[in-house]
């Protein structure tokens, strides 16, 4: 991209900038049939900013809690936040009153700001003022008036972008300012509220621009919610802070719609999980992914068989990357196929995570001593970079915990190769330690989704999780969906066609069958919902597997 991110100039600078850039050509779009140029959605952000101050936060509300999906109001009153210098804390609407109360309260959250249609869907019962968007629409009492929106429109059209800056002081915001708290998915436990920067954000920003080479004419299609870090960074942020456009759509799992937003808009950047893709191979036609050629996906392993399905279909190959809240979250990434630089490096090995971006810097230590060990070995992954968070908001012990000199624990199990290339090998909370032996969830759930067969190939069938057992430690769980083929079937395939040692195939009476397989809203199993299921049905009891 021609203008590349000014590390002097911190993201809401680079909004302001963008906005005046894109001038009266669109910028951002949603399902609902919202669309603003790059001149209104600044002057709308302004407004918005205005009607917030006047009529409903106090000076002292440094977070503010907002409740929306991705659609242009939850842009807007992300930006009008963030342009007065104040942390929008996007709330997971997917988990329950009691989980959200305590994320209220651990950051002292007065104020949620959220739709009538929104809150009516979510069926909360939240600790806080709530804000109703349509107030300021219908209420004559709280309506921008005439001044204040001719005033917002000149400031956004006219006003020199330096000026409007500082008018909004927003030339005193440093990159290690606060620039949002994300609480992580709590797949397997209490969220936390990982406390990302200016700095965090922009990084990330500086490296999907270098990897995936953005043009103007790029336009991202945002499905991810703005409180999954992935759809927070790329899908909100990167919009504003680079010149390209957004077309947002409010659920991740409808695959008609965002196929038919896609079209509409002719969208080229698809960012998801293999959940949501394996949702738009059965739900979208080829038309409607005809200009997309960037399809990036994370928070869950990308199978080679997903993989494959979805470019016989639509003709791009997903490709896969890794991140995690606390990271900002991209830490790795593989260059997608039509952005490669096409010199002799290799950007690209499937069954990896691909390279860290840049100024990212990986190393793996032994999962005992903690000894930094070479290529090609398995361990616990270690990242240092300017996407590192700041920390865990009021809980300096848990950070103290995961950040040493600089360097982030992320509690994953991987291997660099001799090119660089990460390779998640698993998670710590997802190995089970049975007759002393380090068993891994992920390969043994991997292997059993590959040999059930099912008439609906793109669907995850099982999820293997572990209970406590008296003699051997751990015993494993599996899971599943309605299956065609017995447990003992498909022990035995896990013996003789995956070669699993006995001590990795659960015992023919551990599998538990389930309609639905519970998911986060970010696409991801639900660990901790897995784990709970498993727990009811089998508890720690005493038996011998296999």
């Amino acid at each position: 991209m021609e203008n590349q991110i000014q590390s002097e100039l911190n993201l809401t600078q680079l909004f302001i900038r963008r906005c005046k850039q894109r001038g009266r050509q669109a910028k951002i779009a949603d399902s609902m049939g919202m669309e603003l140029s790059g001149y209104k959605l600044l002057a709308g952000s302004l407004i918005m900013r205005g009607l917030l101050r006047q009529h409903v936060l106090d000076t002292d509300d440094e977070c503010v809690g907002v409740l929306l999906p991705p659609t242009v109001p939850s842009v807007i009153v992300n930006l009008a936040l963030t342009l007065d210098r104040r942390s929008a804390i996007n709330l997971n609407y997917t988990v329950t009153s009691e989980v959200l109360n305590a994320c209220l309260k651990q950051c002292n959250i007065k104020h949620v700001i959220t739709s009538r249609k929104a809150w009516e869907k979510f069926d909360l019962d939240l600790e806080a003022e709530i804000v109703y968007l349509e107030d300021f629409r219908e209420n004559p009492s709280l309506k921008a008036g005439l001044f204040s929106k001719l005033s917002a429109l000149f400031s956004a059209c006219v006003t020199p972008a330096q000026v409007l800056e500082r008018n909004l002081g927003l030339h005193e915001v440093k990159g290690k300012d606060l620039l949002t708290i994300i609480f992580t998915s709590g797949s397997t436990g209490v969220p936390k509220g990982v406390m990302l920067t200016h700095a965090n954000i922009g990084s990330n920003i500086k490296a999907i621009d270098q990897i995936v080479k953005l043009r103007n004419e790029d336009v991202m299609i945002g499905i991810l919610p703005f409180f999954h870090s992935f759809g927070f960074t790329a899908t909100l942020w990167a919009t504003m802070a680079l010149d390209i456009k957004a077309a947002y759509h409010f659920s991740p799992l409808e695959g008609k719609q965002i196929g038919k937003l896609c079209q509409t808009h002719k969208g080229t950047m698809l960012l998801a999980t293999p959940t949501f893709l394996r949702g738009f191979l059965r739900r979208c036609s080829p038309e409607d992914f005809a200009s997309v050629d960037v399809v990036v996906t994370g928070a869950e392993k990308l199978p080679k068989d997903l993989a494959d399905a979805f470019e016989e279909k639509f003709n791009i190959r997903p490709v896969e990357g890794y991140g995690t809240t606390e990271l900002s979250p991209l830490v790795s990434v593989n260059v997608p196929p039509s952005r490669s630089s096409g010199d002799s490096k290799i950007d690209l090995k499937e069954g990896t995570v691909g390279l860290p971006v840049p100024e990212v810097t990986a190393k793996v230590t032994d999962l005992d001593t903690d000894e930094e060990l070479g290529t090609n070995a398995s361990g616990m992954l270690w990242i240092q970079g300017p996407n590192v968070m700041k920390g865990y908001y009021g809980r300096q012990d848990l950070t103290d915990e995961v950040i040493v000199d600089g360097w982030y624990r992320t509690g994953d199990v991987a291997e660099i190769d001799d090119d660089g290339f990460i390779r998640i090998t698993g998670r710590v909370s997802r190995f089970s330690k049975i007759g002393g032996e380090m068993v891994p969830h992920v390969q043994i759930e991997e292997m059993l989704n590959e040999i059930i067969e099912t008439v609906d190939e793109d669907v995850l069938m099982a999820a293997v999780t572990a209970v406590p057992d008296k003699k051997r430690g751990e015993r494993l769980i599996v899971i599943h969906r309605s299956l065609q083929q017995s447990p003992n079937e498909l022990r035995e395939k896990l013996a003789d066609e995956k070669g699993l040692p006995n001590i990795f195939i659960p015992s023919a009476d551990s599998f538990y069958e389930t309609d639905e397989l519970p998911l986060l809203g970010t696409g991801k199993l639900d660990l901790k919902g897995i784990k709970d299921m498993a727990m009811r049905q089998f508890g720690p009891i005493d038996t011998d597997e296999g």
